[in-house]
């Protein structure tokens, strides 16, 4: 009787033994598929990756490329982001002077449903373009995690600045005086 007792145990051990072996073993794979995806992270100085989409109302394409020599801010937001309603207005207001400094601001919204965005864009009168992501390609190519997030880039291409949260109209205006070309 005590052998098969032993033996009962023994199996549970080396049951045990393996699952932990396969738990280890997907811990450490998870480790380091993390850390491979870091790469991709956009750093201060770092050149801006192209994209290429469709502003909200025309279906017109606009590429980062097409924006060369212009000071370019990337802004990542959604309809329903509260601190996004809180910036809009500061971009709306900065948006045609610094516009005409060769600055270009570009809303690149999340938002799943066009009915949404064109009652937002609507009830907040934006005039500067907004873009469509609707499946996060950009928001996955800038690695951008919680929004509102802002990207400076300068009129070389490179970025000056990454910002999460929603900027003041000071701290806006400082960071557009930064990518304004000479």
């Amino acid at each position: 009787m005590k052998e098969s007792t032993f033996k009962k145990k023994r199996k549970r051990l080396v049951f045990r033994t393996a699952m932990l072996v396969v738990m280890a073993g997907l811990v450490v794979f998870a480790v380091f598929s993390s850390l491979k995806g870091d790469d991709a992270v956009i750093a201060k100085g770092e050149d801006a990756p192209n994209f290429q989409l469709n502003k909200f109302k025309n279906d017109e394409t606009v590429t980062l490329k097409g924006l060369e020599g212009k000071g370019v801010m990337l802004n990542f937001w959604a309809t329903y982001c509260e601190p996004c309603k809180d910036e809009m207005p500061y971009m709306n207001e900065l948006y045609s002077k610094y516009k005409e400094q060769g600055v270009e601001i570009l809303a690149v919204n999340l938002d799943a449903t066009d009915i949404v965005v064109e009652k937002f864009l609507k009830e907040y009168e934006i005039t500067f373009p907004v873009l469509r992501d609707k499946q996060g390609q950009v928001m996955d190519l800038y690695n951008i995690g919680p929004i509102p997030t802002s990207i400076f880039i300068n009129p070389e291409g490179e970025i000056v600045e990454q910002v999460q949260g929603a900027l003041t109209l000071s701290k806006l205006e400082g960071y557009l005086q930064q990518i304004t070309p000479e």
